[in-house]
Order: structure tokens, then C-alpha cells, then sequence
């Protein structure tokens, strides 16, 4: 397949069998990030383990320490003052049975998903809808909870759910091109250092075993994992 002039161009002087250092990869990125849009600064992170396995499973949560720069709708499975608290705290759409039969129907009006446990019964319906999506509300990524307004608060300030896929990667978006060099390496410290401390027991040899910056339209640049952490 044919390069287009553009690819080219945004390739140049990246030495795609390098590793960069975390500062010097973000710069190149940054540099590279010419879209009309704000593009999307994301990290892929190779590690060693098979997902396969219950006990190699990684998953977490991580609130970036300069936010997403995006702008995420939050849905609430909550009753009553939880409900009331969830609105209160900015949740975008909040519901119980009514909102089960909305996402059910294939409506579904919001990007991150938090349930009160009382709930789960009733969401639980909905797994075949929200599992592939990857939303479906879980305990361990703090998705499930009584604290509804902490936890839409941490969804819209800035907090990123992480999930290994099957051939062992850990993707993530860590923020936008228009933000600064510095916060860009703060948010992708913050995201390594919460993949590093969900390690799985599971997990033998080099756990993190190749990272690589980029943004939505442009190359991946290889960074030198051991600048990754703060």
C-alpha cells in the first residue's frame, strides 16, 4: 500500500527501531499532532502477562493528574438519595429500572457506567449490552459503589479505566495534543505507575515490557521504559 505524502512527513525523523526517552517521544508526537482536531495523545503499554489466565488479569483505574481533556458522559444506575447525589455531582443520565429498559432498547447515552451494589441485580441484566463495550459498572475499578458522587466526580475530572486486552496490551488515551510537554509526561507517569502497581501475582519475568507513544493520526514513537516512571 502506497505512503501518503502526509505519512511521510510525519515519519521523518523518527527512527522507528529507537527508543526515545519519555520526554523526547512526547515532543516528537506533539510536533507531529498537525490534524485540524485536537488529537488524542495515547500510550499502548506490551506486558507480560496472558490475560487468559484469571490470575494474570489486569485492570484498574487512574485519575490523571491534568485530566483527560476530554469530556465524558456519565450514566448512574441509583435510586433514591443516591440518585439525587449523583445529579447533584454532575452525572449526565441517572436511572433504575427506566434507565435498564433505555440501554436495553440500545440507547445508551453515556461513555462511563456507575452502579450503587443494590443496582447490580438489575444491571446485571444488562451485560450482553455494556460487556463488549467494555462499561459494564465493577467493584474493583471503584464502578460499584455507594460513594456515587466521588465516583462521578473522579469520571469527570480526569479519571481513566485500564484493561489488558487479549494479546497482553494496556491501551489508554492520556490527554490531548494542545497540552503542554510536561503535563503530557505527568499523565503517562501517573498511567504506568498505576499499571505498575496492578501487577497480577500472576505476572513472571518483565512485567512492563515495551511502551510506545502517539497521537490519533500520527506514528508511534518507542520509549525507553525505565523513564516512564516517576
Amino acid at each position: 500500500m502506497a505512503i501518503g505524502k502526509r505519512t511521510k512527513k510525519i515519519r521523518e525523523g523518527i527512527d522507528r527501531t529507537k527508543l526515545y526517552p519519555l520526554a523526547d517521544a512526547i515532543k516528537l508526537i506533539k510536533e507531529r499532532a498537525t490534524s485540524k482536531f485536537d488529537e488524542t495523545i495515547e500510550v499502548a503499554m506490551n506486558l507480560g502477562v496472558d490475560p487468559r489466565h484469571a490470575d494474570q488479569m489486569v485492570r484498574g483505574v487512574v485519575t490523571l493528574p491534568n485530566g483527560t481533556g476530554r469530556t465524558l458522559r456519565v450514566g448512574v444506575f441509583a435510586r433514591g438519595a443516591k440518585a439525587d447525589e449523583a445529579k447533584a455531582a454532575g452525572a449526565d443520565v441517572v436511572g433504575a429500572e427506566d434507565l435498564v429498559e433505555i440501554v436495553q432498547g440500545g440507547k445508551i447515552e453515556f461513555d462511563r457506567c456507575i452502579a450503587t451494589p443494590d443496582m447490580m441485580p438489575l444491571v446485571g441484566r444488562l451485560g450482553k449490552v455494556l460487556g463488549p463495550r467494555g462499561m459494564m459498572p465493577n467493584p474493583k475499578i471503584g464502578t460499584v459503589t455507594m460513594d456515587v458522587a466521588g465516583a462521578v466526580k473522579g469520571a469527570k475530572g480526569g479519571s481513566v479505566e485500564f484493561r489488558v486486552e487479549k494479546a497482553g496490551i494496556v491501551q489508554a488515551g492520556v490527554g490531548k495534543a494542545s497540552f503542554s510537554e510536561e503535563k503530557l509526561v505527568e499523565n503517562v507517569k501517573a498511567l504506568v505507575d498505576a499499571v505498575s502497581k496492578a501487577k497480577p501475582a500472576g505476572s513472571k519475568g518483565t512485567y512492563i515490557q515495551r511502551v510506545a507513544v502517539s497521537s490519533t493520526m500520527g506514528p508511534g514513537v518507542k520509549v525507553e521504559p525505565g523513564t516512564t516512571f516517576a
